[in-house]
């Protein structure tokens, strides 16, 4: 009688529910698990000691990783018996392997050549076994459909930078959590209007782990951090939200934001991607040394030396970013090249208009050359 129930469930007719209870399930287990995590970290010392480069002080629990994964492994294997198996199972089985390459980094220290081969490996899988890959880019750039060996390389190069790139802005209470939670709503909302509802109950886990997660992250009692496992996780379930929707918005003609999917992505994903491509310009052009070597030039470290607050400084990158998401969507039936340009245009100048606002503000202090780059 189950099995019957089970081949004739069809999810789309209780789509609601499955987001309540997968949330909900990663919500409980969240909420569970992070006092035991705390309490490990605590004993063992497994903590994130301030150093000159940090933004905190004292020593802080950091890993909030674990909670995230187990929250979304959890939720997901109890409710994605009646869903996409193939496609959420193998995610699974992605953010596993960067559990514990993150846990290691975390604990001990990873060489960032052998981050960089654990997340090229997972880009792999998700493309070479499900097919989900970026075809094109809407006839941005004039690229409509693009070779496959090039779609490939393309994918593989967006899965890694959002990856990386999340991991890099994770230097701010709430900033990271903040950020990937918006995204994840941002997707879950896309994806519901695609029915499609296997990505849709995946959100629903996301959120339901980071929910808690930032409850902790911007208490000043129990603080923990996300560390590079949470980060890469989040990361990687983000790319994978991205090139997901891409690839639904090009392969059928009727989808709402066919003409738009590449600069609505660009959209939920701005400023994490400034940031990281910005860094990368300072440490490879201004400072001549790896791209990967550990400052104090992103954007968050800016706002702090301008006296901003971590929640402020949370506050005013998530709202500015919330704004950019919105007038992606209000300009879609633009031409996109159109929507591209008002989105960097407008993108760069409230981001901009932030840090001129608080200089004109407090002109008596004097600041670096260096500081400002």
């Amino acid at each position: 009688m189950i099995k019957e129930l089970l081949d004739n469930f069809n999810p789309l007719e209780y789509s609601g529910w499955l987001i309540f209870i997968t949330g909900f399930i990663s919500f409980v287990v969240s909420v569970m698990s992070y006092p035991a995590i705390i309490n490990v970290a605590k004993a063992k010392n497994l903590m994130d000691d301030s150093d000159e480069r940090s933004s905190h002080t004292g020593k802080i629990p950091n890993l909030g990783g674990i909670g995230i994964y187990l929250s979304i492994v959890i939720a997901i294997t109890i409710t994605g018996a009646v869903l996409d198996t193939k496609r959420l199972f193998l995610i699974l089985g992605s953010i596993t392997l960067l559990f514990f390459l993150g846990l290691k980094d975390d604990i001990l220290i990873l060489s960032p050549r052998k981050k960089f081969i654990g997340q090229l490996l997972v880009a792999a899988l998700l493309i070479v076994f499900t097919d989900t890959r970026i075809i094109g880019l809407s006839g941005l750039f004039a690229v409509t459909i693009m070779p496959y060996y090039l779609s490939v390389l393309f994918t593989l190069f967006v899965c890694i930078l959002v990856i990386n790139a999340f991991n890099l802005i994770d230097g701010v209470d709430g900033l990271a959590g903040t950020l990937a939670l918006l995204a994840t709503i941002s997707y879950g909302i896309i994806f519901y209007q695609y029915d499609d509802i296997s990505m849709v109950v995946l959100a629903g886990a996301v959120c339901g782990a980071l929910l808690p997660f930032l409850y902790l992250n911007f208490s000043k009692r129990n603080k923990m951090f996300l560390g590079d496992t949470g980060s890469m996780i989040l990361g990687f379930i983000i790319a994978v939200f991205t090139i997901r929707f891409i690839h639904s918005s090009e392969v059928s003609l009727t989808r709402v934001y066919r003409e738009s999917s590449p600069v609505i992505a660009l959209a939920i994903l701005f400023f994490p991607l400034l940031d990281t491509i910005r860094i990368f310009f300072i440490r490879l052009v201004i400072h001549k040394k790896s791209p990967f070597m550990a400052d104090k030039n992103h954007l968050h470290h800016k706002f702090l030396n301008f006296g901003f607050s971590h929640i402020k400084v949370t506050t005013i990158i998530v709202v500015v970013n919330a704004i950019l998401i919105v007038l992606a969507f209000f300009c879609r039936h633009y031409d996109i090249h159109l929507q591209l340009a008002i989105l960097l245009i407008i993108g760069t100048c409230l981001y901009s208009g932030c840090f001129c606002y608080y200089w004109l503000k407090t002109p008596k202090k004097e600041y670096s050359t260096k500081e400002l780059n």
